[in-house]
């Protein structure tokens, strides 16, 4: 299979970091990013500060950032083959007491972060007639919990999702392909120890993994037959629940 060079945003824990170990681990270059340098260089020295990674730390929602990213992954290793757009904020507000400062922070970083690292990437995958963009979502975007209101997120989440789809079809003919990979409750230190109380919000009565996802991800880069794609990795929390 090709070696590629794949860039993560929000790279320094948590899903994004098991993304970069998982494409590190099977001989592909790496650029990771967080927006805290410390916890960014942690996880580079984690890795083994190898010559097949490179990092950068940045906010995402800054299109200079991901200019940046594009140019430190073509200095080093002369191509940008995929990029997971893993950067990403979720909390829980009642819709009544959401204000603009609160609802800016969501499409702060998972919308404009999202949407300015891909521009800052799609000249260079024009260039090479090649590229895989994949998005981190929500199966939340289509089965609403009244339980647990996250109206402020869950519409930033929805945005990248019509986002992938309408990428996908104006680039699909440059051969550039953009998905959307959507998991439920992963074990990550997000959710600290209390993880496995959401296990029944997914059908198969457990939460997922951080390797579930990074494995989904590491397919759809590998593929060159999937775009437009909405994939849930969520244990089936977006058909149902087995409560």
């Amino acid at each position: 299979m090709k070696k590629q060079t794949i860039i993560v945003t929000g790279a320094a824990s948590g899903i994004g970091k098991g993304i970069a170990k998982y494409f590190l681990d099977r001989g592909d270059n790496v650029v990771i990013n967080s927006l805290t340098p410390s916890a960014l260089e942690s996880a580079y020295n984690e890795f083994g500060a190898g010559d097949n990674l490179a990092m950068f730390a940045g906010d995402v929602s800054k299109k200079q950032t991901g200019e940046e990213l594009v140019k430190i992954a073509l200095e080093k290793f002369g191509s940008v083959d995929v990029l997971v757009n893993n950067a990403g904020i979720f909390d829980s507000k009642p819709f009544l007491e959401v204000d603009e400062a609160y609802l800016d922070k969501f499409l702060t970083t998972n919308l404009k972060g999202t949407y300015f690292t891909t521009q800052s990437v799609i000249p260079q995958m024009l260039k090479q007639q090649d590229g895989v963009v994949i998005n981190i979502g929500t199966p939340l975007v289509n089965h609403g919990l009244g339980g647990w209101p996250a109206s402020a997120p869950v519409s930033s989440k929805g945005a990248i999702h019509a986002l992938t789809i309408q990428l996908a079809a104006e680039f699909g003919k440059q051969n550039i392909r953009i998905n959307t990979v959507a998991p439920g409750v992963i074990r990550t230190p997000m959710h600290g120890d209390k993880s496995d109380q959401s296990a029944g919000l997914h059908l198969v009565n457990r939460v997922g993994e951080v390797d579930d996802v990074a494995e989904m991800v590491y397919t759809v880069a590998k593929s060159s037959f999937i775009t437009g794609a909405i994939i849930n990795v969520d244990g089936g929390k977006g058909a149902g629940h087995n409560l």
